[in-house]
């Protein structure tokens, strides 16, 4: 009998708890890549398309986008982890460590921290905790998530419940920044931003005025750059029998829309320090129009020259929330529970650095 030499990824019951998964397709990030996410986002900070800007910063050149550091190592993932995903739900202390530059390569590799089996029987939640290196093997990032995955077998219960404690949030110890960051060489006639990190107050929200519809054009290429193979993004032929009937599009691509347009009202933030957590509240499909706001949380002065900003990042799609007043959550009247408004698609609390006054 002829054996199959092909990969058809993990299903629930293939992991296990303390499992280490070295992934395998390294890649070098480059100019290129930058450029494409680019177009694909409409990505402003000069940070990453600027080589003269991040000089003057204390830099070697641009940088790697931060997002577009997390989609690749998140995309060396989704094989082993996630190739028979229902949905990827949710992140945790996620960690941008290091700058990555164009040229460097990046590998990633995952740990299997725990499993629950869903109640339906047909599926269940894995949480992985993935790190990624580059070339010389210095950490740049780490993060945990949690996602849902197909079981090969849904007569057969696996009687799994080790869903793990994951952290809430991070301590100021554990953001970290380039420590030769310039303050000084900031141009503010580039970022076109007036405001700074005291100017902003907690409790404030700031609307980011713009839309961007996402094409299934821009998915797939961008999800095909990333690497990321997982079917619910890819198979329209498979996903037509699924629950929503067509193909979802890849969360981390509505990440980097919401984050685009956060550009808009924060315009001299320098980088993304870490997310304390995010949620995929809802899927996001082609020809969705998104809009964001953000709510600052805290502030966390760092040195006498920038601070963490901590913003509560906040995805809607089709309906402009400054036309139309949309609250994040709401009480349901019937159930007496509290549930996200339903055209929020993403809730993300992270820390961006933002420069203090001189």
């Amino acid at each position: 009998m002829a054996q199959t030499k092909t990969n058809s990824g993990n299903f629930f019951e293939d992991f296990e708890t303390g499992m280490v998964i070295r992934h395998a397709l390294p890649r070098t990030l480059t100019e290129g890549d930058n450029a494409l996410y680019v177009a694909l986002t409409g990505e402003r900070y000069p940070l990453y398309c600027s080589a003269e800007f991040a000089r003057q910063l204390g830099f070697k050149r641009e940088l790697i986008n931060d997002l577009l550091v997390f989609h690749t190592v998140f995309g060396k993932s989704v094989p082993d982890i996630s190739l028979n995903a229902v949905a990827n739900l949710g992140y945790a202390d996620v960690r941008f460590l290091m700058p990555v530059y164009p040229g460097d390569t990046l590998r990633a590799e995952s740990t299997v921290v725990g499993r629950k089996e869903n109640s339906n029987g047909k599926n269940g939640n894995v949480y992985v905790h993935t790190k990624g290196y580059n070339q010389r093997n210095e950490l740049v990032m780490q993060f945990y998530r949690w996602v849902m995955v197909h079981k090969r077998n849904p007569d057969v219960p696996c009687d799994s419940q080790d869903k793990p404690d994951l952290p809430h949030e991070l301590s100021v110890a554990q953001i970290k920044f380039h420590e030769n960051f310039n303050r000084g060489g900031l141009d503010t006639i580039a970022t076109g931003g007036k405001w700074f990190f005291e100017d902003y107050e907690t409790g404030e929200r700031i609307y980011h005025v713009d839309g961007r519809t996402i094409e299934e054009s821009d998915h797939m290429l961008a999800t095909s750059s990333y690497q990321n193979t997982a079917k619910v993004h890819f198979n329209s032929h498979q996903m037509s029998n699924s629950r929503f009937g067509k193909r979802l599009m890849y969360g981390g691509h509505v990440i980097s829309i919401a984050r685009a347009l956060s550009f808009n009202g924060l315009e001299n933030a320098l980088g993304i320090l870490g997310w304390n957590g995010g949620s995929h509240v809802a899927p996001t499909f082609a020809g969705d129009t998104i809009y964001s706001w953000s709510d600052v949380l805290d502030k966390k002065d760092l040195n006498s020259d920038f601070g963490a900003l901590r913003t509560r990042l906040v995805g809607i799609k089709n309906v402009d929330p400054q036309q139309k007043g949309v609250e994040l959550k709401f009480t349901d009247s019937e159930t007496g529970k509290e549930t996200y408004h339903p055209n929020v698609v993403l809730d993300l609390d992270y820390y961006i650095l933002m420069p203090k006054h001189k």
